[in-house]
């Protein structure tokens, strides 16, 4: 059993990766789930608007 302390070890350094991980999983950023939504939403209308006008502009060109 010499490997008693590797193994203590091994599950210290888990522990902490495990930890780090969940933090970064979600960030507060102190909104409710329906203003987290319409939040989303108004972002993805903006990119779907963005993504429209760029189409637009360019089926006018021609190769």
């Amino acid at each position: 059993m010499t490997r008693g302390n590797q193994r203590e070890l091994a599950r210290q350094k888990n522990a902490k990766k495990s930890n780090e991980q969940s933090k970064r999983k979600r960030k507060d950023d102190g909104l409710s789930a329906a203003a987290r939504k319409q939040r989303d939403a108004e972002i993805m209308q903006q990119k779907q608007r963005a993504n429209t006008n760029s189409a637009g502009a360019n089926a006018g060109t021609s190769n």
